[in-house]
């Protein structure tokens, strides 16, 4: 399920999640059917509250609707799918291999 707050600013390769006067954003690189996540930048006043979750749950909902394979570059991202191997079907096999998680082949 896709967060409405959130948005995909194509034209900058960027999600944003505006907070009050801050935005945090999680910065990509689209190429064909391949998402790659190169940056999860959250504002320090914004820091412990989720937000970075928040967008990482968005950004891979809106890639496996879209039937994007994400490339997790980004050590948050590559981090939040190996505590969540659930959604090892939406990462691309190579960094499924590089990250240990099970998904289809």
């Amino acid at each position: 399920m896709t967060d409405a707050d959130i948005r995909d600013d194509a034209g900058r390769h960027r999600y944003e999640l505006p907070v009050g006067d801050q935005v945090a954003v999680v910065v990509y690189n689209l190429s064909g059917q391949n998402l790659m996540i190169t940056e999860t930048l959250v504002p320090v006043a914004l820091e412990g509250q989720g937000i970075a979750s928040r967008l990482a749950k968005h950004v891979i909902a809106n890639a496996r609707a879209r039937g994007l394979l994400i490339l997790p570059v980004c050590p948050f991202f590559s981090a939040y799918l190996q505590k969540h191997p659930e959604h090892a079907d939406v990462v691309h096999p190579t960094y499924r291999d590089i990250l240990g998680l099970q998904g289809p082949r």
